[in-house]
């Protein structure tokens, strides 16, 4: 309080004390609304059609922990360590071996290994935007690369998707009102392969084309391939980094091809690039946790762990094919949705009219969760689409989750056509993704 101010006007001031403290670019760091529902959706009782946590119950656990306990048995004193912000060695070696599955020859030397994923895409937006730059993002995209735009104060824009992925014809569009207005594009961000939310991949014969577009605008290419070695049918898609080394940085992860809660996940990266990675990863964590890197190098060197993924890709496609046939059977007319060859989810359009995340707390009171759609859009759209995700639940429990899910919207539908469309409408923004929205 300042001399002399007057005692009444304490009252106006912001619950936050600190609020007139905050940056600028705390202004884009908002809480997801869906994080309430969390605990709601944790409920054994409630469906969970929202979560993409993967499911677990494939691993050797038993192997596992036999595996650990010999990491500090054995290397204890370099596992409970610091360690370099670039990463293990070893580990950087064979997460190559890894990208090889999809074309991608890299050298170790050009990875950094991060905590998650999530934060290789942190430390490439800070290096790369600066208040005001331009982002573009498929339309939807994934809420937490959202978050991560909006907290370093990007412009997002979104660029159009079909069920053969982002469309080149909308992306020329996109680069063409930036230049027109302009503005500078740093980077187009897309998840090529089982995009989350939307579940549709990126045509082989559209990939080069897009590598085109944003190589003639001088634009960088994000590739965030978490799912990438899920699909259904055994296909692994090219990467768009084996099409083009110079102009891409790939993001990897074993969040959903081995174990989310160690946090392992990489950037492969141009070589001048990576060492602005590396110091940025200084700055944001010192060094990722060398005890979890020796973990996933020691499960890499003992399991076999491309038939851990074979068993996953079955485990997820009958999860997927019981929320397919749930959605055929129960949902009312009007509904659309996509139909994913891999990855988690499943993206459905409503009735025009349905706010998705109106009609969420009746959703949760009938005891299924899903995540509304505006969730994944930087302009307030989504509110006719939802995102379902298959890979938690066992088939049983999905169906039933539909069966719950496809009521409500029925009852919704009547409401709607009885009295006419709400005049609420979700404009939210970016959202923090929380382990049930990711």
């Amino acid at each position: 309080m300042t001399p002399g101010q007057p005692p009444e006007r304490l009252g106006a001031r912001s619950l936050d004390p600190h609020l007139q403290r905050y940056a600028a670019r705390a202004a884009g760091m908002t809480a997801s609304e869906v994080r309430a529902l969390f605990a709601v959706a944790s409920r054994p009782e409630v469906v969970s059609l929202a979560g993409g946590m993967p499911n677990l119950a494939a691993l050797p656990l038993d192997f596992l922990s036999e595996q650990v306990a010999s990491i500090i048995t054995d290397e204890g004193l370099t596992a409970l360590q610091y360690g370099s912000a670039h990463g293990v060695p070893l580990l950087r070696e064979q997460i190559c071996e890894v990208m090889a599955l999809e074309g991608v020859t890299g050298h170790p030397d050009d990875l950094v290994v991060t905590v998650g994923s999530q934060m290789a895409l942190d430390l490439v937006t800070r290096i790369f935007c600066d208040p005001g730059d331009i982002v573009l993002a498929e339309g939807p995209s994934y809420v937490g690369a959202l978050g991560t735009f909006a907290s370093y104060q990007a412009d997002v824009r979104h660029v159009a998707m079909d069920e053969h992925g982002l469309v080149p014809e909308a992306l020329r569009a996109a680069l063409g009102a930036a230049q027109q207005a302009g503005r500078r594009v740093k980077f187009l961000y897309t998840i090529p392969n089982f995009q989350n939310p939307a579940g549709v991949t990126m045509a082989v014969n559209r990939r080069a084309e897009v590598l085109d577009i944003c190589a003639r605008h001088d634009v960088l290419v994000i590739e965030d391939n978490p799912y990438g070695l899920l699909g259904f049918d055994g296909q692994i898609y090219p990467a768009l980094r084996s099409m083009d080394a110079d102009n891409v940085i790939y993001l990897g992860s074993f969040s959903k091809t081995f174990a989310s809660g160690l946090r392992v996940g990489w950037a492969l990266a141009p070589h001048a690039v990576r060492e602005k990675l590396v110091l940025a990863a200084e700055s944001a964590s010192l060094c990722p946790p060398t005890l979890n890197q020796l973990i996933v190098s020691r499960y890499l060197a003992t399991h076999d762990w491309k038939g851990q993924i074979k068993s996953f890709q079955s485990m997820y496609r009958e999860r997927r094919d019981a929320l397919l046939s749930g959605l055929e059977q129960h949902m009312p007319p009007g509904c659309t949705w996509t139909r994913p060859d891999g990855g988690f989810f499943v993206w459905m359009t409503v009735p025009e009219g349905v706010d998705t995340k109106a009609m969420q707390p009746r959703a949760v009171t009938a005891r299924v969760a899903y995540v509304p759609g505006t969730g994944f859009y930087a302009d307030g759209f989504g509110s006719r689409q939802m995102r379902l995700s298959f890979c938690y639940p066992p088939p049983e429990r999905i169906s039933e989750g539909v069966r719950r899910l496809a009521s409500v919207l029925t009852e919704e539908i009547e409401l709607l056509n009885t009295f006419g469309p709400s005049t609420s409408r979700s404009l939210s923004g970016p959202q923090t993704p929380t382990p049930d929205t990711a």
